[in-house]
């Protein structure tokens, strides 16, 4: 599931969901911490980390996860669940030094407590839209409505405060869509690979 960024917004999904669920999926867009992963690459993973803590899927479950992974292009490894977004390239650099995981949300996080703590799976499956190398302008990082949706007139608001933030704002937008096309076939190849699990 995609909570827009919001942990808040995640985590009430997450508690909705996980009642009748058999496994957890964390799906969306994500920040690139390994340098050379380009916006749209596929990232899969059974297994997260954050600040200190570490969840991961069954080893059986990480074959299969390997076999998916590969049958749809994608790049499988490890994925950090940030407490806030991670902006800029300092940032970035930092946590893939520490950690080395190809990529970072905010969500997978807490699907992966959340499975872990009920004894069930969990999937990361995100593409990478801002690289490793990107600053992201400060207007993307308006925190959304309750919701779940952007506030356009915040975000227009900052823009307008700093209008040199406009490039970065369209860049942002062109690679989130590169990065939103590149989940649609893994999507419904996942679906394919749950509904017949």
């Amino acid at each position: 599931m995609a909570g827009a960024g919001d942990r808040d917004h995640t985590a009430t999904l997450v508690a909705t969901a996980a009642a009748q669920a058999d496994c957890l999926v964390s799906f969306g867009i994500a920040g690139g911490l390994a340098p050379e992963l380009k916006t749209g690459t596929v990232v899969v993973s059974g297994e997260v980390v954050s600040e200190g803590q570490h969840w991961a899927i069954e080893p059986s479950l990480r074959c299969q996860l390997s076999k998916f992974a590969q049958s749809i292009g994608a790049i499988e490894g490890l994925v950090f669940g940030a407490s806030s977004i991670l902006a800029t390239q300092t940032e970035k650099e930092r946590v893939w030094s520490t950690s080395r995981a190809l990529a970072v949300d905010i969500e997978s996080e807490i699907v992966a407590r959340t499975a872990t703590e009920l004894g069930i799976p969990f999937i990361v499956l995100r593409s990478i839209a801002d690289t490793a190398r990107r600053d992201l302008p400060l207007a993307s990082l308006v925190p959304i409505t309750a919701s779940g949706k952007p506030d356009l007139l915040k975000i227009l608001s900052a823009v307008l405060r700093q209008p040199f933030q406009v490039p970065g704002m369209i860049g942002l937008a062109r690679e989130t869509a590169i990065a939103l096309s590149a989940l649609v076939g893994p999507a419904r190849a996942l679906h394919s690979l749950v509904a017949g699990a």
